[in-house]
């Protein structure tokens, strides 16, 4: 393939994944996965994974392209599934019997019940399978990666600090640290969470009320979880421990926001993948964000962290930091 057909494939990837996102967090259990049908340079169809992870991206796909699909090429986040179900026909059967001409994924799916299987049951039906290694495939599934290599949710950490490294002030107030920019951004970073958890501290202090409220997605407002021994209120669930998140069934992102314990309790366990900074240009001179998290020296600092993103939210900086080698397993 030149290098042209290339870079036109890991673009109409790049799209299959920016699509994926309008399934997250309803998906699941199910990963979110995108798909896009591309015939002569112009999209078909597309589709992504319902609600409660049925029907799936290629079935959406293949359905609104109808005969369409016929010659075309389908992109595919994921390896599609070829392990039967109840709840609907495995995607690898639905791709084989299409008239597809292509199919192009960017993710292999380590699932043993489709891993190669998939892939391997197209071909066999006489269709050009490939698999395009795609960073934004990935990283549009990374819960679900985790939950796969490493048998838990992917943890981002959110902290939400002043200049000097503050949650609140000395007297314990804390809202609002940042500005309205950056909440509604927290807003949206709930949205994509199957589940948020915060300190025992932080929930009698402050009751939280932990929903997402961003006109129109209302109802992706994440399961709640507190991380305690002892009780919670109705509607919330308890973890006694950041260990314990192995045993979250259905939570392929868990989305840790507060306060200094349950942030120092993660990262004592090395169980973050993700960090959320914001910064606002306070400075408070009141109760740090961390407590010793178990480095013993400076040299074990260096080298964790690696940022992805910084944007400007109002007056408030957000910064984006992946956990290096977090996915190795």
């Amino acid at each position: 393939m030149n290098d042209r057909g290339g870079s036109e494939d890991a673009r109409w990837l790049a799209a299959a994944a920016a699509l994926a996102a309008r399934a997250r967090p309803l998906s699941r259990p199910n990963p979110g996965v995108g798909a896009i049908i591309v015939k002569a340079g112009r999209v078909i169809a597309r589709g992504w994974t319902q609600a409660g992870g049925r029907p799936h991206a290629e079935a959406m796909a293949l359905a609104a392209a109808g005969e369409a699909a016929r010659g075309g090429t389908i992109y595919v986040t994921l390896e599609p599934c070829a392990h039967k179900s109840e709840r609907g026909p495995a995607c690898a059967d639905l791709v084989s019997q299409s008239g597809l001409a292509r199919v192009v994924i960017g993710c292999m799916d380590p699932d043993p019940r489709t891993s190669g299987a998939g892939i391997g049951r197209i071909r066999a039906a006489g269709i050009a399978a490939e698999y395009l290694p795609s960073t934004a495939c990935e990283q549009s599934l990374s819960g679900y990666l985790t939950t796969k290599r490493l048998g838990r949710p992917e943890v981002t950490l959110k902290l939400a600090l002043s200049l000097d490294g503050c949650i609140a002030l000395a007297s314990g107030e804390s809202q609002w640290i940042t500005g309205a920019q950056a909440r509604a951004h927290t807003h949206a970073m709930r949205a994509r969470a199957d589940a948020i958890l915060v300190g025992g501290g932080t929930l009698r202090a402050d009751t939280p009320r932990l929903d997402v409220r961003l006109p129109g997605l209302e109802d992706r407002s994440p399961q709640r979880w507190v991380l305690t021994r002892g009780s919670a209120p109705e509607g919330w669930h308890t973890l006694p421990s950041p260990e314990a998140i192995a045993g979250m069934e259905g939570v392929l992102h868990l989305f840790v926001e507060g306060g200094a314990h349950a942030a120092t309790a993660f990262l004592a366990a090395g169980l973050v993948d993700r960090l959320l900074i914001y910064r606002a240009p306070v400075l408070l001179g009141g109760r740090p964000g961390l407590g010793d998290f178990g480095l013993s020296s400076l040299a074990q600092a260096h080298g964790r962290w690696r940022m992805i993103e910084r944007r400007q939210l109002g007056s408030d900086t957000l910064e984006v930091y992946d956990a290096r080698n977090s996915h190795e397993g």
